[in-house]
Protein backbone atom coordinates (compact mmCIF):
# COMPACT_ATOMS: atom_id res chain seq x y z
CA UNK A 1 0.00 0.00 0.00
CA UNK A 2 1.16 3.54 -0.68
CA UNK A 3 2.14 5.78 2.19
CA UNK A 4 1.12 9.09 0.64
CA UNK A 5 -1.57 10.34 -1.67
CA UNK A 6 0.37 13.18 -3.32
CA UNK A 7 3.67 15.01 -3.09
CA UNK A 8 2.23 17.67 -0.79
CA UNK A 9 1.13 15.12 1.78
CA UNK A 10 4.50 15.18 3.55
CA UNK A 11 4.12 18.85 4.34
CA UNK A 12 2.14 18.65 7.57
CA UNK A 13 0.64 21.94 8.68
CA UNK A 14 -0.54 22.89 12.14
CA UNK A 15 -4.34 22.85 12.33
CA UNK A 16 -6.15 26.14 12.88
CA UNK A 17 -8.96 25.90 15.43
CA UNK A 18 -12.03 28.12 15.56
CA UNK A 19 -12.86 26.97 19.09
CA UNK A 20 -10.34 27.14 21.93
CA UNK A 21 -9.17 23.61 22.68
CA UNK A 22 -10.01 23.63 26.36
CA UNK A 23 -12.60 22.35 28.80
CA UNK A 24 -14.93 25.04 30.15
CA UNK A 25 -18.14 24.69 32.17
CA UNK A 26 -20.19 27.86 32.73
CA UNK A 27 -23.60 26.46 33.72
CA UNK A 28 -25.06 23.41 35.40
CA UNK A 29 -25.14 20.36 33.12
CA UNK A 30 -27.50 20.37 31.32
CA UNK A 31 -27.81 24.15 31.07
CA UNK A 32 -31.06 26.12 30.77
CA UNK A 33 -31.14 26.26 26.97
CA UNK A 34 -30.41 22.53 26.73
CA UNK A 35 -33.23 21.89 29.18
CA UNK A 36 -35.59 23.93 27.00
CA UNK A 37 -34.58 21.96 23.92
CA UNK A 38 -34.98 18.71 25.80
CA UNK A 39 -38.56 19.63 26.60
CA UNK A 40 -39.23 20.36 22.91
CA UNK A 41 -37.55 17.11 21.93
CA UNK A 42 -39.64 15.04 24.33
CA UNK A 43 -42.79 16.22 22.57
CA UNK A 44 -41.77 15.30 19.01
CA UNK A 45 -38.86 12.79 18.96
CA UNK A 46 -39.36 9.06 19.50
CA UNK A 47 -38.18 7.80 22.87
CA UNK A 48 -36.46 5.01 20.95
CA UNK A 49 -33.85 7.57 19.91
CA UNK A 50 -32.04 7.92 23.22
CA UNK A 51 -29.16 10.29 24.00
CA UNK A 52 -26.34 9.63 26.41
CA UNK A 53 -26.29 13.22 27.65
CA UNK A 54 -29.08 15.80 27.12
CA UNK A 55 -26.80 18.70 26.19
CA UNK A 56 -27.48 20.25 22.80
CA UNK A 57 -24.43 21.00 20.68
CA UNK A 58 -24.19 24.28 18.79
CA UNK A 59 -20.61 24.18 17.52
CA UNK A 60 -17.75 21.71 17.34
CA UNK A 61 -14.13 22.00 16.29
CA UNK A 62 -11.06 19.85 16.78
CA UNK A 63 -11.64 17.81 19.93
CA UNK A 64 -14.13 20.21 21.56
CA UNK A 65 -17.94 20.35 21.58
CA UNK A 66 -19.69 23.61 22.51
CA UNK A 67 -23.28 23.39 23.72
CA UNK A 68 -26.05 25.96 23.38
CA UNK A 69 -25.25 27.29 26.87
CA UNK A 70 -21.59 27.93 26.07
CA UNK A 71 -20.15 24.91 27.88
CA UNK A 72 -17.12 23.30 26.22
CA UNK A 73 -16.64 19.55 26.44
CA UNK A 74 -13.57 17.48 25.65
CA UNK A 75 -15.01 14.89 23.29
CA UNK A 76 -13.81 11.33 23.86
CA UNK A 77 -16.59 9.87 21.72
CA UNK A 78 -16.14 11.58 18.34
CA UNK A 79 -19.69 10.65 17.37
CA UNK A 80 -18.74 7.03 18.16
CA UNK A 81 -15.61 7.17 16.04
CA UNK A 82 -16.91 9.34 13.20
CA UNK A 83 -15.01 12.63 13.49
CA UNK A 84 -11.63 10.90 13.52
CA UNK A 85 -9.83 13.76 11.72
CA UNK A 86 -11.43 16.27 14.10
CA UNK A 87 -14.71 18.14 14.24
CA UNK A 88 -15.24 20.50 11.29
CA UNK A 89 -11.76 19.78 9.94
CA UNK A 90 -10.87 22.66 7.63
CA UNK A 91 -10.18 20.75 4.42
CA UNK A 92 -13.19 18.48 4.85
CA UNK A 93 -15.46 21.50 5.26
CA UNK A 94 -13.93 23.21 2.22
CA UNK A 95 -14.28 20.11 0.04
CA UNK A 96 -17.92 19.55 1.03
CA UNK A 97 -18.82 23.23 0.58
CA UNK A 98 -17.21 23.34 -2.85
CA UNK A 99 -19.03 20.20 -3.96
CA UNK A 100 -22.34 21.60 -2.71
CA UNK A 101 -22.01 24.36 -5.29
CA UNK A 102 -21.37 21.94 -8.16
CA UNK A 103 -23.44 18.76 -7.82
CA UNK A 104 -25.41 17.66 -4.75
CA UNK A 105 -27.09 14.60 -6.25
CA UNK A 106 -27.59 12.77 -9.52
CA UNK A 107 -27.63 9.12 -8.34
CA UNK A 108 -24.49 7.25 -9.36
CA UNK A 109 -26.48 4.38 -10.89
CA UNK A 110 -28.08 6.83 -13.36
CA UNK A 111 -25.38 9.40 -14.18
CA UNK A 112 -22.05 8.78 -12.39
CA UNK A 113 -19.45 11.30 -11.24
CA UNK A 114 -15.72 11.34 -10.52
CA UNK A 115 -15.89 11.71 -6.74
CA UNK A 116 -17.36 8.23 -6.30
CA UNK A 117 -14.66 6.73 -8.50
CA UNK A 118 -11.91 8.56 -6.59
CA UNK A 119 -13.12 7.21 -3.24
CA UNK A 120 -13.13 3.67 -4.68
CA UNK A 121 -9.57 4.20 -5.95
CA UNK A 122 -8.38 5.35 -2.53
CA UNK A 123 -10.06 2.40 -0.81
CA UNK A 124 -8.41 0.02 -3.25
CA UNK A 125 -5.03 1.55 -2.41
CA UNK A 126 -5.46 1.63 1.35
CA UNK A 127 -7.30 -1.55 2.33
CA UNK A 128 -5.07 -4.54 3.14
CA UNK A 129 -4.15 -6.99 0.40
CA UNK A 130 -2.14 -6.62 -2.79
CA UNK A 131 -4.74 -7.66 -5.35
CA UNK A 132 -7.32 -6.12 -7.65
CA UNK A 133 -10.16 -4.59 -5.61
CA UNK A 134 -13.51 -2.97 -6.25
CA UNK A 135 -16.00 -1.11 -4.05
CA UNK A 136 -19.63 -0.20 -3.67
CA UNK A 137 -20.50 2.94 -1.70
CA UNK A 138 -23.55 3.08 0.57
CA UNK A 139 -24.85 5.26 3.41
CA UNK A 140 -24.15 3.63 6.76
CA UNK A 141 -22.23 0.93 8.55
CA UNK A 142 -25.24 -1.36 8.87
CA UNK A 143 -25.91 -0.98 5.14
CA UNK A 144 -22.29 -1.91 4.42
CA UNK A 145 -22.70 -5.05 6.54
CA UNK A 146 -25.91 -5.98 4.72
CA UNK A 147 -24.24 -5.55 1.33
CA UNK A 148 -21.09 -7.40 2.34
CA UNK A 149 -23.17 -10.38 3.41
CA UNK A 150 -25.31 -10.46 0.29
CA UNK A 151 -22.24 -10.16 -1.96
CA UNK A 152 -20.61 -13.07 -0.12
CA UNK A 153 -23.77 -15.14 -0.45
CA UNK A 154 -23.99 -14.44 -4.18
CA UNK A 155 -20.31 -15.25 -4.72
CA UNK A 156 -20.33 -18.51 -2.76
CA UNK A 157 -23.88 -19.66 -3.44
CA UNK A 158 -24.15 -20.44 0.27
CA UNK A 159 -26.61 -19.27 2.89
CA UNK A 160 -25.05 -19.20 6.37
CA UNK A 161 -23.47 -16.18 8.06
CA UNK A 162 -21.14 -16.48 11.05
CA UNK A 163 -20.18 -13.76 13.50
CA UNK A 164 -18.28 -13.75 16.78
CA UNK A 165 -19.46 -13.48 20.37
CA UNK A 166 -19.59 -9.88 21.68
CA UNK A 167 -19.93 -8.51 18.13
CA UNK A 168 -22.00 -5.49 17.14
CA UNK A 169 -22.95 -4.85 13.51
CA UNK A 170 -26.00 -2.56 13.43
CA UNK A 171 -29.73 -2.03 13.90
CA UNK A 172 -31.21 -3.35 10.62
CA UNK A 173 -33.06 -6.66 10.57
CA UNK A 174 -30.06 -8.72 9.47
CA UNK A 175 -27.55 -6.90 11.67
CA UNK A 176 -29.78 -7.16 14.75
CA UNK A 177 -29.57 -10.94 14.26
CA UNK A 178 -25.79 -10.64 13.93
CA UNK A 179 -25.34 -8.68 17.18
CA UNK A 180 -24.33 -10.58 20.30
CA UNK A 181 -26.20 -8.35 22.75
CA UNK A 182 -29.95 -8.19 22.15
CA UNK A 183 -30.96 -5.37 24.49
CA UNK A 184 -31.60 -2.60 23.63
CA UNK A 185 -30.87 -3.08 19.94
CA UNK A 186 -33.26 -5.93 19.20
CA UNK A 187 -35.72 -6.16 22.07
CA UNK A 188 -39.24 -6.55 20.69
CA UNK A 189 -38.24 -6.03 17.06
CA UNK A 190 -38.31 -9.65 15.81
CA UNK A 191 -38.63 -11.94 14.01
CA UNK A 192 -35.07 -11.68 12.74
CA UNK A 193 -33.14 -12.94 9.73
CA UNK A 194 -32.16 -16.60 9.90
CA UNK A 195 -29.01 -18.55 9.10
CA UNK A 196 -26.89 -16.41 11.43
CA UNK A 197 -24.52 -18.24 13.80
CA UNK A 198 -22.54 -16.89 16.77
CA UNK A 199 -19.12 -18.46 17.18
CA UNK A 200 -16.71 -18.06 20.12
CA UNK A 201 -14.23 -15.21 19.78
CA UNK A 202 -10.84 -14.42 21.26
CA UNK A 203 -11.17 -12.46 24.53
CA UNK A 204 -7.73 -12.73 26.17
CA UNK A 205 -8.68 -11.00 29.42
CA UNK A 206 -11.51 -13.45 30.09
CA UNK A 207 -10.60 -16.67 28.28
CA UNK A 208 -6.80 -16.65 28.68
CA UNK A 209 -6.39 -18.51 25.39
CA UNK A 210 -3.60 -18.10 22.87
CA UNK A 211 -4.57 -17.01 19.39
CA UNK A 212 -4.09 -20.54 18.10
CA UNK A 213 -6.24 -22.12 20.82
CA UNK A 214 -8.98 -19.51 20.45
CA UNK A 215 -9.00 -20.00 16.67
CA UNK A 216 -9.23 -23.78 17.07
CA UNK A 217 -12.28 -23.30 19.30
CA UNK A 218 -13.92 -20.98 16.75
CA UNK A 219 -13.19 -23.31 13.84
CA UNK A 220 -14.55 -26.31 15.72
CA UNK A 221 -17.82 -24.45 16.22
CA UNK A 222 -18.02 -23.43 12.56
CA UNK A 223 -17.34 -26.95 11.33
CA UNK A 224 -19.63 -28.77 13.75
CA UNK A 225 -22.52 -26.35 14.26
CA UNK A 226 -22.65 -24.48 10.93
CA UNK A 227 -20.87 -26.73 8.44
CA UNK A 228 -18.19 -25.22 6.23
CA UNK A 229 -19.93 -26.16 2.99
CA UNK A 230 -22.98 -24.07 3.98
CA UNK A 231 -21.03 -21.06 5.27
CA UNK A 232 -20.97 -18.01 2.99
CA UNK A 233 -19.01 -15.64 5.21
CA UNK A 234 -17.44 -14.98 8.59
CA UNK A 235 -17.82 -11.33 9.65
CA UNK A 236 -15.27 -10.13 12.21
CA UNK A 237 -14.38 -6.81 13.84
CA UNK A 238 -10.57 -6.88 14.13
CA UNK A 239 -11.02 -4.90 17.34
CA UNK A 240 -14.55 -5.22 18.63
CA UNK A 241 -16.28 -1.89 19.18
CA UNK A 242 -19.53 -1.99 21.13
CA UNK A 243 -18.37 -5.34 22.55
CA UNK A 244 -15.74 -3.51 24.60
CA UNK A 245 -12.69 -2.84 22.38
CA UNK A 246 -11.70 -6.48 22.64
CA UNK A 247 -8.32 -7.07 20.98
CA UNK A 248 -7.86 -10.68 19.84
CA UNK A 249 -4.82 -12.74 20.78
CA UNK A 250 -1.95 -12.78 18.28
CA UNK A 251 -2.49 -15.18 15.40
CA UNK A 252 -6.24 -15.56 15.89
CA UNK A 253 -7.37 -13.64 12.80
CA UNK A 254 -4.70 -15.03 10.48
CA UNK A 255 -5.58 -18.62 11.36
CA UNK A 256 -9.27 -17.92 10.74
CA UNK A 257 -8.46 -16.33 7.38
CA UNK A 258 -6.40 -19.37 6.33
CA UNK A 259 -9.27 -21.66 7.29
CA UNK A 260 -11.80 -19.52 5.41
CA UNK A 261 -9.64 -19.51 2.28
CA UNK A 262 -9.24 -23.27 2.39
CA UNK A 263 -13.00 -23.74 2.83
CA UNK A 264 -14.12 -21.20 0.24
CA UNK A 265 -15.63 -18.94 2.91
CA UNK A 266 -15.49 -15.15 2.46
CA UNK A 267 -13.91 -13.52 5.53
CA UNK A 268 -15.14 -9.98 6.07
CA UNK A 269 -13.45 -7.34 8.23
CA UNK A 270 -15.96 -5.01 9.85
CA UNK A 271 -13.69 -1.94 10.12
CA UNK A 272 -16.59 0.43 10.57
CA UNK A 273 -15.33 1.71 13.94
CA UNK A 274 -11.67 0.64 13.78
CA UNK A 275 -10.79 1.83 10.27
CA UNK A 276 -9.62 5.11 8.74
CA UNK A 277 -6.49 5.68 10.87
CA UNK A 278 -8.33 5.19 14.18
CA UNK A 279 -5.84 2.61 15.55
CA UNK A 280 -2.57 4.02 14.24
CA UNK A 281 -2.80 2.04 11.02
CA UNK A 282 -5.14 2.85 8.17
CA UNK A 283 -7.09 -0.29 9.04
CA UNK A 284 -6.88 -2.24 12.29
CA UNK A 285 -6.48 -5.48 10.32
CA UNK A 286 -2.92 -4.38 9.55
CA UNK A 287 -1.93 -4.74 13.21
CA UNK A 288 -2.64 -8.45 12.94
CA UNK A 289 -1.14 -8.94 9.46
CA UNK A 290 -4.64 -9.90 8.35
CA UNK A 291 -5.68 -9.42 4.73
CA UNK A 292 -9.45 -9.96 4.65
CA UNK A 293 -11.41 -10.77 1.51
CA UNK A 294 -13.81 -7.86 2.05
CA UNK A 295 -13.45 -4.72 4.19
CA UNK A 296 -16.39 -2.69 5.50
CA UNK A 297 -15.78 1.02 6.06
CA UNK A 298 -18.03 3.76 7.45
CA UNK A 299 -17.98 6.20 10.40
CA UNK A 300 -14.68 8.09 9.98
CA UNK A 301 -14.49 7.84 6.19
CA UNK A 302 -16.19 11.17 5.42
CA UNK A 303 -15.47 13.28 8.49
CA UNK A 304 -19.09 13.33 9.68
CA UNK A 305 -21.03 13.03 6.44
CA UNK A 306 -22.96 9.80 5.78
CA UNK A 307 -20.89 7.39 3.69
CA UNK A 308 -19.91 3.74 3.90
CA UNK A 309 -18.29 1.18 1.65
CA UNK A 310 -17.74 -2.48 0.90
CA UNK A 311 -14.31 -3.03 -0.65
CA UNK A 312 -12.76 -6.32 -1.61
CA UNK A 313 -11.42 -8.79 -4.08
CA UNK A 314 -12.63 -7.84 -7.54
CA UNK A 315 -13.89 -11.33 -8.36
CA UNK A 316 -16.05 -11.36 -5.21
CA UNK A 317 -17.38 -7.84 -5.70
CA UNK A 318 -18.22 -8.57 -9.34
CA UNK A 319 -20.38 -11.55 -8.39
CA UNK A 320 -23.32 -9.18 -7.98
CA UNK A 321 -25.33 -8.72 -11.17
CA UNK A 322 -25.74 -5.20 -12.64
CA UNK A 323 -28.44 -3.43 -10.66
CA UNK A 324 -27.99 -5.72 -7.67
CA UNK A 325 -26.05 -3.12 -5.69
CA UNK A 326 -26.63 0.56 -5.05
CA UNK A 327 -29.17 2.90 -3.51
CA UNK A 328 -30.59 6.37 -3.93
CA UNK A 329 -28.11 8.20 -1.72
CA UNK A 330 -25.20 5.74 -1.71
CA UNK A 331 -21.96 7.50 -2.60
CA UNK A 332 -23.48 10.98 -2.55
CA UNK A 333 -21.13 13.49 -4.28
CA UNK A 334 -20.83 15.77 -1.24
CA UNK A 335 -20.00 12.89 1.09
CA UNK A 336 -17.51 11.52 -1.45
CA UNK A 337 -15.77 14.90 -1.76
CA UNK A 338 -15.47 15.01 2.04
CA UNK A 339 -14.08 11.46 2.05
CA UNK A 340 -11.33 12.37 -0.43
CA UNK A 341 -10.41 15.26 1.87
CA UNK A 342 -10.31 12.86 4.84
CA UNK A 343 -7.81 10.60 3.06
CA UNK A 344 -5.70 13.66 2.24
CA UNK A 345 -5.92 14.97 5.80
CA UNK A 346 -4.74 11.66 7.24
CA UNK A 347 -1.56 11.88 5.19
CA UNK A 348 -1.00 15.64 5.32
CA UNK A 349 -1.47 15.85 9.09
CA UNK A 350 0.34 12.55 9.75
CA UNK A 351 -2.63 11.24 11.64
CA UNK A 352 -1.35 7.67 11.86
CA UNK A 353 1.47 9.02 14.01
CA UNK A 354 -1.02 11.12 15.97
CA UNK A 355 -3.07 8.02 16.77
CA UNK A 356 0.09 6.31 18.00
CA UNK A 357 0.88 9.36 20.16
CA UNK A 358 -2.60 9.24 21.67
CA UNK A 359 -2.15 5.54 22.44
CA UNK A 360 1.11 6.19 24.29
CA UNK A 361 -0.35 9.04 26.32
CA UNK A 362 -3.58 7.25 27.19
CA UNK A 363 -1.96 3.94 28.09
CA UNK A 364 0.60 5.61 30.33
CA UNK A 365 -2.04 7.66 32.12
CA UNK A 366 -4.43 4.74 32.53
CA UNK A 367 -1.62 2.53 33.84
CA UNK A 368 -1.00 5.10 36.57
CA UNK A 369 -4.67 5.02 37.48
CA UNK A 370 -4.66 1.21 37.54
CA UNK A 371 -1.91 1.29 40.16
CA UNK A 372 -4.25 3.25 42.44
CA UNK A 373 -7.64 1.73 41.66
CA UNK A 374 -7.99 -2.04 41.59
CA UNK A 375 -11.40 -1.80 39.90
CA UNK A 376 -9.48 -1.33 36.63
CA UNK A 377 -9.20 -4.95 35.60
CA UNK A 378 -7.87 -4.55 32.06
CA UNK A 379 -6.48 -1.83 29.81
CA UNK A 380 -6.55 -2.59 26.09
CA UNK A 381 -6.81 -1.23 22.58
CA UNK A 382 -4.72 0.43 19.91
CA UNK A 383 -4.24 3.99 18.76
CA UNK A 384 -7.17 6.23 19.66
CA UNK A 385 -9.32 3.19 20.42
CA UNK A 386 -8.52 2.40 24.05
CA UNK A 387 -10.69 1.00 26.84
CA UNK A 388 -10.60 -0.04 30.47
CA UNK A 389 -12.70 -2.90 31.81
CA UNK A 390 -13.93 -2.35 35.35
CA UNK A 391 -14.43 -5.17 37.84
CA UNK A 392 -16.01 -5.31 41.27
CA UNK A 393 -13.87 -3.91 44.12
CA UNK A 394 -12.75 -5.70 47.23
CA UNK A 395 -11.83 -9.09 45.82
CA UNK A 396 -9.00 -8.06 43.54
CA UNK A 397 -8.82 -8.21 39.77
CA UNK A 398 -8.88 -12.00 39.74
CA UNK A 399 -12.64 -12.12 40.28
CA UNK A 400 -13.35 -10.28 37.02
CA UNK A 401 -16.92 -9.64 38.09
CA UNK A 402 -18.29 -6.81 35.93
CA UNK A 403 -18.77 -3.42 37.59
CA UNK A 404 -21.16 -1.52 35.28
CA UNK A 405 -22.35 0.80 38.04
CA UNK A 406 -18.89 2.34 38.21
CA UNK A 407 -18.89 3.06 34.48
CA UNK A 408 -22.21 4.88 34.70
CA UNK A 409 -21.03 6.90 37.69
CA UNK A 410 -17.76 7.87 36.03
CA UNK A 411 -19.47 8.98 32.82
CA UNK A 412 -21.93 11.16 34.75
CA UNK A 413 -19.17 12.60 36.96
CA UNK A 414 -17.02 13.48 33.95
CA UNK A 415 -19.89 14.98 31.94
CA UNK A 416 -20.71 17.42 34.73
CA UNK A 417 -17.09 18.59 34.54
CA UNK A 418 -16.83 18.86 30.77
CA UNK A 419 -15.50 15.51 29.56
CA UNK A 420 -17.57 13.13 27.44
CA UNK A 421 -16.77 9.42 27.78
CA UNK A 422 -18.67 6.43 26.36
CA UNK A 423 -19.54 3.05 27.82
CA UNK A 424 -19.23 -0.28 26.01
CA UNK A 425 -19.04 -4.01 26.61
CA UNK A 426 -21.52 -6.84 26.75
CA UNK A 427 -21.75 -6.39 30.51
CA UNK A 428 -21.75 -2.57 30.41
CA UNK A 429 -18.52 -2.46 32.39
CA UNK A 430 -16.14 -0.96 29.82
CA UNK A 431 -15.21 2.70 29.60
CA UNK A 432 -13.99 3.54 26.12
CA UNK A 433 -11.77 6.36 24.89
CA UNK A 434 -12.50 7.21 21.28
CA UNK A 435 -11.26 10.77 20.71
CA UNK A 436 -10.55 12.44 17.43
CA UNK A 437 -6.94 12.40 16.34
CA UNK A 438 -6.91 16.15 16.91
CA UNK A 439 -6.95 15.71 20.70
CA UNK A 440 -3.79 17.06 22.35
CA UNK A 441 -1.78 15.45 25.12
CA UNK A 442 -2.80 18.37 27.33
CA UNK A 443 -6.50 17.59 26.79
CA UNK A 444 -5.88 13.91 27.43
CA UNK A 445 -4.07 14.68 30.69
CA UNK A 446 -6.86 17.03 31.72
CA UNK A 447 -9.51 14.37 31.01
CA UNK A 448 -7.53 11.75 32.90
CA UNK A 449 -7.35 14.04 35.91
CA UNK A 450 -11.14 14.35 35.84
CA UNK A 451 -11.31 10.55 35.60
CA UNK A 452 -8.93 10.24 38.56
CA UNK A 453 -11.21 12.48 40.59
CA UNK A 454 -14.15 10.34 39.49
CA UNK A 455 -12.50 7.14 40.68
CA UNK A 456 -11.72 8.78 44.00
CA UNK A 457 -15.36 9.82 44.34
CA UNK A 458 -16.44 6.20 43.87
CA UNK A 459 -14.96 5.48 47.28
Amino acid sequence: MTDTIDADANAASAPVYTVTQERKIVTAIPGPRSQELQARRTAVVSEGVASALPVYIERANGAILVDVDGNQFVDFGAGIGVTTVGHTEERVVEAAASQLQDVIHTLFTITPYEEYVRVAELLAERTPGNWSKKSVLVNSGAEAVENGVKIARKYTGRRAVAVLDHAYHGRTNLTMAMNYKAHPYATGFGPFAGDVYHAPNSYPYRDGLSGADAAARTIAYLEKVVGATDLACLVVEPIQGEGGFIVPADGFLGILQNWCTEQGVVMIADEIQSGMARTGAFFASEHFEWEPDLVLTAKGIAGGLPLAAVTGRAEIMDAAQPGGLGGTFGGNPVACAAAVAVFESIDRNRLLAEAQRIERTLLAGLARLAERYDVIGDIRGKGAMIAIELVQPGTGRSSKQPYPEAVGSLIAFAAERGVLFLNAGTYGNVLRFLPSLAVSDALIDDALQVLDDGFAALG
